[in-house]
């Protein structure tokens, strides 16, 4: 399994996302300091999820850097985070899990 699906399998159970994307974007960053060369360095999410309801910016990437805490400390050098409630982005109910 690649750190893609692994990052998908982590938030899907512990966040139950409307939508979840995970784009790796390692390939732009070769040569870049933190880039091992493995192509699972560089990652860019976007998660909806009612988890995140009353829950301040700071604290929700808190939440998803705990969930990845594994992979953040052994091979993900940059994570880019986009997570918004379903209400923020009008969405409502689609599960769109893509």
């Amino acid at each position: 399994m690649g750190m893609t699906e692994i990052i998908e399998e982590k938030l899907r159970s512990a966040l139950n996302p409307e939508i979840l994307e995970v784009v790796n974007e390692s390939a732009l960053h070769a040569g870049h300091a933190g880039h091992d060369g493995s192509g699972d360095s560089h990652f860019r999410i976007r998660v909806v999820s009612v988890a995140f309801e009353g829950v301040s910016r700071v604290e929700r990437q808190r939440r998803v850097y705990s969930i990845l805490q594994s992979e953040i400390s052994k091979q993900i050098h940059a994570l880019s985070m986009t997570l918004n409630t379903p209400a923020e982005v009008g969405v409502a109910n689609c599960k769109n899990n893509s």
